[in-house]
Order: structure tokens, then sequence, then C-alpha cells
């Protein structure tokens, strides 16, 4: 009866043992429900957040192309005016050296004119003083005439 006594009391202990351990199993089986609940919702969040990134890194790749196809017309339109700019400069370049030309030979045609000018003035100056000298003579000897016939006379 002793041993019965102790082994009831044993049999109560390991009963009381076996309902805490079930106590404790219901709580960690709540706790892992609790936990595999969250790992359940952190897995929804992460697949909306991970379609969110790819629609996020398909918006960048479109900005991106965007972005290059902007670049690339950019340099074309800059390569184009360049092209233009260089092609008034040839012109602008032409058009100067015409001008040098011509006033090189504007010069030159000045020049000769003002050659002829004082050419044909000094021309002129030696007439003039040749007209002038010859006037001078005719005067003398009309003078000399009068003279001559207030002499004769």
């Amino acid at each position: 009866q002793e041993e019965k006594k102790q082994l009831t009391l044993k049999v109560e202990e390991l009963e009381r043992k076996l309902e805490s351990t079930n106590a404790q199993n219901i709580e960690f089986l709540q706790v892992i429900a609790k936990r595999e609940e969250s790992i359940h919702q952190c897995q929804l969040r992460l697949e909306e957040k991970s379609r969110e990134c790819s629609s996020l890194a398909r918006q960048l790749e479109m900005a991106i192309e965007d972005a290059k196809r902007q670049v690339e017309q950019a340099r074309e339109r800059a390569v184009s005016r360049e092209r233009a700019a260089q092609s008034k400069v040839l012109d602008l370049e032409t058009q100067l050296s015409r001008n040098k030309t011509e006033l090189n030979q504007l010069h030159r045609s000045k020049e000769d004119a003002e050659r002829r000018y004082e050419s044909r003035l000094q021309d002129l100056r030696d007439r003039l003083e040749q007209s002038e000298s010859t006037n001078r003579s005719m005067q003398n000897y009309v003078q000399f005439l009068k003279s001559s016939y207030d002499n004769v006379f």
C-alpha cells in the first residue's frame, strides 16, 4: 500500500507534469501559430513589395530608355547645329576672303585713280603755268607794241 501510495503520488505528479507539459505545448502551438501567421503576413507583404519593386524597376528602365533617347536626340541636334555652324563659318570665311580680295582690288583701283589724278593735276598745272607764261609774254608783247605805237605817233 505504501508502494501503491507512492506510485499513485508519482502518477499524480507525472499527470500534473503531463498537464503542465500539455499546457506548455498548447502555448507553444499558439506561439507557433502566431509566428506562422506573422510569417505568412510577412510573405504576403514581401510578395507585394516584390511586385512593387518589379513595377518600379520597369518604370526605371523605361525612364532610362527615355532619357537615353532624349540624350541621343539632343546629341543629334547638337551635331546638326555644329555642322550648320561650321558650314556658316566656312561661308563667312569664303565671303570674308572675297571681301578682302575686293577690298584689295578697290585699294589698287583707288591708288591707280589717285596716281592718274595726280598725273593729270600735274599736267594741268604745267599747262596752266605754260598758259600763264604765254599770257605774260603776250601781255609784254602787247605792252611793247603799245609803247612802240606810242613812240611812233
